[in-house]
């Protein structure tokens, strides 16, 4: 066993894909143990069969952000919001944060954000008195916000690697609580709000420190500009609707948005050219066959986990020095952040989802609780030194080195983490929709002490 291992282990460092690796060690691992590999492959068919509808969310709302982005969108909401924010003290930044929440929700990758609204603002930002070190923090910082808001594409992948996983490692567990992909995409809503109210409150106080010049509400022109984006302002609020509403479920919800997407960016705003889609899906099916086979890959390995005992173990071993619940959270918050800043959003949802359930259901950690937090570290992770993902895409994107960004992004990091240590020890803050009563035991009832392994 441990000379196929060491292989894989060179091979990753050669640059193998991460989807070979993690197959890779869980088929190996499978193979020592005697196990069938069966298991594993029937998970990996329930993709397509039991749980279709709700991975084919995927690819649906990544191309209907990818629509959007490829679109005249961004110069749509900035003008509109160039018109009703410019009296505000730092009205620009704070319609850059809003303006990169909305597309984030819909793109699911702030790399995509960045390109797409960071190159229209970013100008008109240096024109302004903002500094050339806080122009580059509000657009590379705000390129993350918005992913905890539904239908954004991580939530969506977290809801399915954990549902995946979940009905694993809670057979036999006690009052474990249920876990529900439609009732999850409410549950970083007003954690999202509240990092964007945080966000908003620094950009206006840095907007009156700097004295930059406000411009009065036009009422005239936001009207305009309101009638012009009129087809894309509704959208968030039409899909968050039907999920609520129980109108649609979270796939026709996606099937739904695609096609409205389509049609209006197509046919009625005409810009985008049908002989173009073919670009545009292609590049967007890119994204999602990277992390269907990621969560294939992750299955596997997950299998050979539950067979071997690892998530046990590990839980074991870490209970030798975390009895609570409340130091659990801090530690996985340490361990989060550093994953956050060397992978991808979807490899470390994908790598270290299967890991950390179990532990979080012995220390009786809520499901949806849990599961924002986890986005909101990885969000933060973004943009930490020296790794975080969307440094190095700023930095190419705006021919800026990259240590002026370490420099830049460091306020934006710290309102986040204020807004990540409200998260994480306020649960009541990851509601779920009205008149759907949450499953026990939720976090407060695992603060004490939590049982041995």
């Amino acid at each position: 066993m441990t000379l196929p291992v060491l292989g894989v282990i060179l091979f990753a460092l050669l640059g193998l894909p991460l989807f070979c690796v993690l197959s890779s060690l869980g088929l190996f691992g499978l193979h020592h143990g005697q196990s069938p590999l069966m298991g594993a492959i029937t998970e990996v068919y329930s993709l397509a069969g039991d749980k279709a509808d709700a991975f084919l969310t995927i690819p649906l709302f990544t191309f209907a952000g990818y629509l959007m982005a490829s679109a005249k969108t961004a110069q749509r909401l900035i003008r509109m919001a160039e018109t009703i924010l410019g009296w505000i003290p730092g009205g620009l930044a704070v319609m850059t944060v809003l303006t990169c929440a909305f597309f984030t929700t819909f793109t699911g990758a702030s790399g995509v954000t960045i390109v797409a609204v960071g190159g229209l603002i970013l100008p008109a930002l240096e024109k302004s008195r903002y500094s050339k070190r806080f122009s580059l923090e509000v657009v590379t910082g705000s390129g993350a916000v918005g992913l905890l808001f539904p239908p954004s594409l991580p939530i969506i992948i977290y809801a399915t690697v954990f549902g995946l996983t979940y009905g694993n490692f809670s057979k036999g567990m006690e009052n474990v609580a249920e876990f529900s992909m439609g009732r999850f995409l409410f549950a970083g809503i007003v954690p999202g709000l509240l990092l964007v109210g945080l966000l908003i409150i620094y950009c206006i106080i840095e907007g009156w420190r700097s004295k930059v010049p406000r411009n009065p509400i036009d009422l005239r022109g936001f009207g305009k500009s309101l009638w012009e984006a009129k087809w894309e302002i509704p959208v968030p609020f039409v899909v968050i609707g039907m999920l609520n509403s129980g109108i649609a479920d979270p796939f026709e919800a996606a099937a739904l948005t695609a096609l409205y997407i389509f049609v209006i960016e197509v046919f009625v705003y005409r810009d985008i050219q049908l002989r173009n889609l073919f670009a545009i899906a292609r590049e967007s099916m890119t994204l999602f066959g990277a992390i269907f086979v990621k969560i294939m890959g992750a299955l596997i390995l997950t299998a050979f986990f539950v067979d071997s005992g690892v998530p046990q173990a590990l839980f074991e071993w870490m209970g030798q020095f975390v009895h609570s619940s409340w130091t659990f959270l801090l530690v996985m918050n340490a361990v989060l952040l550093l994953v956050g800043c060397l992978m991808d959003i979807f490899s470390a949802i994908v790598v270290v989802v299967p890991l950390i359930v179990p532990a979080a259901a012995t220390f009786h950690i809520d499901p949806y609780h849990l599961g924002v937090i986890f986005l909101l570290n990885l969000e933060i992770g973004y943009l930490l030194p020296p790794a975080g993902l969307n440094l190095f895409i700023a930095a190419f994107r705006f021919n800026r080195p990259i240590v002026d960004l370490y420099r830049a992004v460091i306020p934006f990091i710290l309102i986040m983490f204020a807004a990540l240590m409200l998260v994480t020890y306020i649960p009541k803050l990851t509601v779920v929709p009205a008149g759907e009563e949450r499953p026990a035991p939720a976090l407060e009832q695992g603060m004490e002490a939590a049982p041995g392994p």
